[in-house]
């Protein structure tokens, strides 16, 4: 199992980006795939996940991010979209993407597999 988190860079509050998570090694039809973020001297805290563990799609959102964030998968390119909108300078932080087989959880100790970080500065 593997992932790679990708996207991140500066954007000037209001501005937008769209991370991916390139993964391999297993079939997200049975994973699921959360999104965190650590910004400097805070916790871990969940963002968004995406699971079909049961059969259909589910989405998650922190309330933080609901309406501005949006989580989405490529299958075929094996690749989950965190598009982000409207960023805020509270959005700035090390971004991640990780997995475990099963439905979502927003909760990082569930997820026994991360890819490396990516950068998000949300600055003027």
């Amino acid at each position: 199992v593997q992932l790679q988190a990708s996207g991140g860079g500066l954007v000037q509050p209001g501005g937008s980006l769209r991370l991916s998570c390139a993964t391999s090694g297993f079939t997200l039809d049975y994973y699921a795939i959360g999104w965190f973020r650590q910004a400097p001297g805070k916790e871990r805290e969940g963002v968004s996940c995406i699971s079909s563990y049961d059969g259909e799609i589910k989405t998650y959102y922190d309330d933080s991010v609901k309406g501005r964030f949006t989580i989405s998968r490529d299958n075929a390119k094996n690749t989950v979209y965190l598009q982000m909108n409207g960023l805020k300078p509270e959005d700035t932080a090390v971004y991640y993407c990780a997995t475990d087989r099963g439905r979502c959880s927003m909760w990082h100790r569930a997820y026994g597999w991360w890819g490396q970080g990516t950068l998000v500065t949300v600055s003027s």
